[in-house]
């Protein structure tokens, strides 16, 4: 029998994501698991993924001959060619040859790319932007990624480097980001650069039913979203501040590429994304040329949790 399943894996900063794809591309078993993150080190995040791998393929029952691929996504600079994830700001990575060490682990072909890169592509593949030609991407979650289709395909620049557009500066005296750069968009509009501001007000003093939730890094979005439907004064705050700076940014990649769609999506926007959405049209005008924005349509992702996870199998399936 023809191998016939794909596992296809979403590594972000605090958890992995773990599906298992029918031949049909029906996800058959799914498993998530919290993940340490930076504070961590890369072997161990690394035992996390093996163990979320691991799991699915002991519950589902399925044969390990009859997987024909694993494909994972990670936050950061990856050299997609060879499997090696050259820098990440949220995970303990550098220089990391994953692909090697999952295929001697596992005997399966392995592949790995930028998250939000096969965010974008699952979501132009499987989702919103299904025949759209040129589409920017934002993913807000526990970073800021970006990620580019032009002219039909997915576009990673020289080396894979491409679409770090969560590290465009727009304050070069704003917050510190974990790249090493002051004033990034992910340091504004990323749940860490939310988490930052609400950390920071707190310790002058102010109350906010966000308090304890972001003591020890950053917030989980479900919590965001009750906090907003209260009406927390700080909470909001850190979200019109997000939103402010994602219309800024926007209006920069409207200008720069003349997209014919602006897609949102990640973790935050799955949880709030009709508020931000809201929100970032209200300003986003006033950061580009109306003659260009008459022909760019803007929308959350249609896949929700799952557009990176849609993206890993687009991967798998290009490289058949």
């Amino acid at each position: 029998m023809a191998k016939s399943y794909n596992i296809c894996l979403d590594v972000g900063g605090t958890k992995v994501l773990g599906v298992i794809f029918d031949e049909n591309r029906e996800i058959i078993y799914r498993l998530k698991k919290r993940s340490k993150g930076k504070g961590d080190s890369s072997q161990n995040v690394e035992e996390v993924i093996v163990s979320v791998v691991e799991e699915m393929i002991a519950e589902s029952g399925i044969d390990k001959k009859d997987i024909h691929a694993i494909a994972s996504c990670a936050p950061g600079v990856i050299d997609q060619g060879k499997g090696i994830v050259l820098f990440t700001p949220n995970l303990p990575w550098r220089n990391y040859d994953i692909k090697g060490s999952m295929e001697k682990r596992f005997g399966i072909p392995f592949y790995i790319g930028n998250d939000v890169n096969l965010g974008v592509l699952g979501e132009h593949r499987f989702g919103v932007a299904q025949g759209y030609q040129n589409v920017v991407g934002f993913f807000v979650g526990t970073g800021m990624g970006g990620g580019l289709i032009l002219n039909g395909s997915l576009y990673t620049g020289n080396r894979f480097k491409a679409a770090e557009y969560g590290h465009m500066i727009l304050d070069p005296e704003g917050p510190l980001c974990n790249c090493g750069q002051r004033g990034c968009l992910e340091a504004f509009s990323s749940k860490q650069g939310m988490s930052a501001y609400i950390r920071q007000q707190v310790s002058r003093g102010r109350e906010s039913l966000m308090a304890e939730r972001v003591t020890d890094g950053v917030f989980r979005s479900k919590y965001l979203k009750k906090a907003m439907a209260a009406g927390d004064p700080v909470t909001m705050e850190a979200v019109d501040r997000a939103c402010h700076y994602l219309a800024v940014a926007t209006g920069n990649m409207i200008n720069t590429f003349s997209p014919d769609l602006v897609v949102y999506g990640g973790g935050v926007i799955e949880a709030v994304g009709d508020v931000f959405l809201e929100k970032i049209l209200k300003e986003v005008d006033r950061y580009c040329m109306p003659s260009i924005r008459s022909t760019v349509e803007i929308k959350n992702a249609a896949l929700g949790d799952d557009s990176v996870i849609y993206g890993c199998l687009a991967m798998i399936e290009d490289a058949k």
